[in-house]
């Protein structure tokens, strides 16, 4: 997107401000694909096949915001929870701690859900989905529309993709993607002010059967609605 996560209200309305500016511009989560039954296959090679035959998953995410200072980087949020997705669109980023939030979309508005608060935000995703991070784990496959995609070589294991948004105005300079075995494992979204959303994905589930109204969202008895 933050669907990046980090007591008290004022705090939390603020990291719920973060998190949709950066799912709106995006957000979170992600699948496996097949592994190649051949030679070892580069990060876009397996990120293609992710995309092309991957229709829908779910899984569990951890999330971090990190910044630099100096030669060190500092940990500033952490949260971790479940994801869904069907593609083109249709996703639920369900933040189970530090506190229950969750961000879903139906494909054509995105709602974020404060459950402390008992608050709902909605807006329109518009075309503002085409060049964010969302668009790479929800959207639908002409990624180089809208990414400038090369291979970013090997580390630990990890096979990683950068994806550079070719539009001007969005909220990341650049999109690290990370794939192991050609099963996507974590993401790196990094801002114009040097700060680094991490995300790490686990226990995949690649082309589940979903409910054709799970994506449906159902306003919440007693909430408040907030349109923007």
């Amino acid at each position: 997107m933050s669907i990046f996560k980090p007591g008290n209200m004022l705090n939390r309305t603020s990291v719920l401000s973060v998190r949709i500016s950066k799912l709106a511009t995006l957000v979170a989560a992600v699948s496996v694909i097949s592994m190649p039954t051949v030679a070892h296959a580069n990060a876009l090679e397996q990120f293609k096949r992710f995309v092309t035959e991957t229709r829908s998953a779910r899984g569990e995410f951890n999330q971090r915001m990190v910044k630099g200072e100096g030669d060190k980087l500092r940990v500033s949020s952490q949260s971790s929870g479940t994801f869904a997705f069907s593609r083109p669109g249709n996703f639920i980023w369900n933040y189970k701690k530090p506190y229950e939030q969750v961000l879903q979309s139906d494909g054509n508005n995105m709602y974020i859900h404060d459950q402390d608060l008992n608050q709902v935000t909605v807006r329109a995703l518009g075309n503002a989905i085409g060049s964010s991070p969302a668009a790479i784990l929800f959207g639908s496959n002409d990624l180089e529309k809208n990414f400038t995609l090369s291979d970013a070589g090997n580390k630990d294991g990890i096979d990683w993709l950068q994806a550079i948004p070719k539009a001007k105005d969005t909220q990341f300079e650049r999109i690290g993607i990370g794939l192991r075995d050609g099963l996507p494992v974590g993401m790196e979204l990094r801002d114009s002010f040097g700060q680094v959303s991490v995300i790490n994905f686990t226990r995949f589930e690649k082309n589940p059967s979903l409910p054709a109204n799970q994506f449906k969202f159902v306003m919440p008895k007693g909430a408040d609605l907030l349109q923007q």
